[in-house]
């Protein structure tokens, strides 16, 4: 596949930078930070053009938050960059080379990436737990530790000279990669096309292995087959790839199991071959603040958009009693949209 070129002047162009103030302000317009910039768009887009056509352009500190991770039970730090300009170059940048993110990307690569997602996995698995009983017999499931912090940025850059000869468009790419320690910050916008990107060649070498069903969720992977002795094998290889070719390692808690036994618990949900349940963490989750939400006087805007997201995710299971139980048989859902209307 031919490398690409000619990127960093759509990168520097006005209205690639106008278009990224716009995107990168979305869900934050409310904030004065934000707001100043978009006020003085034009202003803003002319100084961005002019750092990184000079190359001047250096990334500010990240902002440390220690966020508690529901899903996984534990604290995780995340890292947010400054607004105005990092998040606004963020996007001028993934805005011109996502194309070339995508065109090699393995099709079940689902996190963050448009028009995919957690349910996106969700219903990959489904269809072929549904539809092709033999080769779904067995789920193999593996973690990357750390993946984020584990991820050599050497070999990160290494692989965007494989796609890209525009050493202008490299630079930038350097800087951004360069800008945190160990690995990639989680938080960057950047991060979750990089991570992903990072992967493309181990995603394409589990299906050399013969896997003939096989998603990713970021750093969560399942392999389903029929054999397995053969799993086991692919699950050696798997953790030389990742060990030897991108310096990262498999958590000691992989499984290896039949499916008809448990079901396959991913992405948040359990699933069998006629039925698709929520994962019970997930389910104690939204029971307890629905219970929170029934007791207070007045809905914010915040706990209405938690109930529709809720519904939403519900909705992809069989979860009718359970919606019933916490949701429905106390809530009108008029007012929920009311409430998220009006924006307070």
């Amino acid at each position: 596949m031919k490398r690409v070129g000619f990127i960093f002047e759509k990168i520097i162009d006005k209205d690639n930078i106008l278009w990224a103030i716009d995107n990168s302000a979305r869900g934050k317009r409310k904030r004065k930070n934000v707001q100043r910039v978009l006020e003085n768009a034009e202003k803003c887009a002319e100084e961005i053009q002019e750092m990184l056509s000079k190359k001047t352009y250096q990334p500010a500190e990240y902002f440390e938050e220690v966020i508690w991770d529901v899903s996984n039970k534990k604290e995780r730090v995340i890292y947010k960059p400054k607004y105005y300009p990092d998040q606004v170059i963020h996007w001028c940048l993934i805005q011109q080379i996502e194309f070339i993110l995508r065109r090699g990307m393995y099709y079940y690569s689902c996190a963050s990436i448009p028009g995919k997602g957690i349910h996106f996995a969700l219903k990959a698995v489904k269809k072929w737990l549904k539809k092709d009983r033999k080769h779904t017999k067995y789920c193999l499931q593996m973690d990357i530790r750390k993946f984020y912090p584990s991820i050599d940025r050497e070999i990160l850059k290494e692989l965007f000279r494989k796609k890209i000869k525009d050493r202008e468009a490299l630079w930038l790419i350097d800087t951004i990669i360069d800008s945190h320690e160990p690995g990639l910050p989680i938080g960057n916008y950047t991060s979750q096309w990089f991570s992903n990107f990072y992967l493309e060649g181990f995603d394409h070498y589990v299906k050399s292995l013969g896997v003939k069903y096989y998603v990713r969720y970021m750093d969560d992977f399942c392999l389903f087959g029929n054999n397995k002795k053969k799993l086991h094998r692919v699950r050696e290889k798997i953790m030389n790839y990742l060990s030897e070719v991108l310096h990262l390692k498999v958590k000691d808690n992989w499984q290896l199991y039949r499916v008809d036994v448990r079901g396959v618990d991913f992405v948040g949900y359990r699933t069998f071959r006629d039925y698709c349940l929520l994962r019970n963490t997930t389910a104690l989750r939204i029971g307890r603040r629905m219970r929170k939400i029934k007791r207070k006087v007045v809905m914010s805007y915040h706990d209405a958009a938690a109930i529709m997201s809720y519904l939403g995710w519900l909705k992809h299971g069989n979860t009718y009693n359970f919606r019933q139980k916490h949701i429905l048989s106390w809530l009108e859902l008029g007012k929920v949209k009311e409430v998220i209307r009006r924006g307070c």
